[in-house]
């Protein structure tokens, strides 16, 4: 059921927003900076599989890119990518993802390989949360556990939340995770880098 909600959602997701927003961001991309429209990153995925996240480029092209979380001031955002990260829009291409299998909808967030590993070695329930496909939004990001993660009792927190919607998990709450998703976007999200 889930699968095939995923399967429906993207394909709406795409065919009926990305279709035109895709080549209007393009452009705004290029011309705020140099390099690619589409930001691949490895991450991980279900059973800690890696996968080709994909995300609009928001920051300029740099070495740090698969090591340095995003911090708030930070000077690789570019004017665009700001917007773009403030309004989730950077997010949309892993609509992509869900289509393809590597992700849902609702899940816990991927994060990048070298994250995956530093957090586990933090925290050892960590790695439960890798028992279900990643997702575009989650639980614990709507419940405000978002951004740079900074301390492991954030990090302790954003694991309870995910393991929290595993075990209660039902087409209801995606629903309604996607509703507030959508509501925290609109209203502005200050957890938002």
């Amino acid at each position: 059921l889930k699968r095939f909600f995923d399967i429906i959602f993207s394909f709406l997701v795409i065919i009926l927003i990305l279709s035109w927003l895709l080549p209007i961001v393009a452009i705004l991309i290029k011309l705020s900076s140099n390099g690619p429209v589409f930001f691949i990153q490895p991450r991980s995925g279900k059973s800690n599989q890696p996968f080709n996240c994909y995300k609009f480029r928001s920051l300029r092209v740099n070495d740090l890119a698969n090591s340095k979380q995003v911090t708030k001031d930070d000077n690789r955002i570019t004017m665009i990518g700001r917007i773009l990260r403030k309004t989730n829009i950077d997010e949309l291409p892993q609509f992509f993802n869900v289509f393809m299998g590597d992700m849902s909808v609702v899940g816990p967030r991927p994060h990048m390989l070298k994250h995956t590993t530093d957090f586990h070695n933090i925290y050892k329930h960590y790695m439960i949360r890798h028992f279900v496909k990643p997702g575009v939004t989650g639980w614990a990001q709507v419940n405000g556990l978002r951004g740079i993660i900074s301390e492991n009792k954030y990090l302790v927190k954003i694991v309870e939340y995910d393991i929290w919607y595993m075990e209660n998990w039902s087409m209801w709450l995606d629903l309604k995770i996607i509703f507030m998703t959508v509501f925290n976007t609109i209203k502005g999200d200050e957890n938002a880098i």
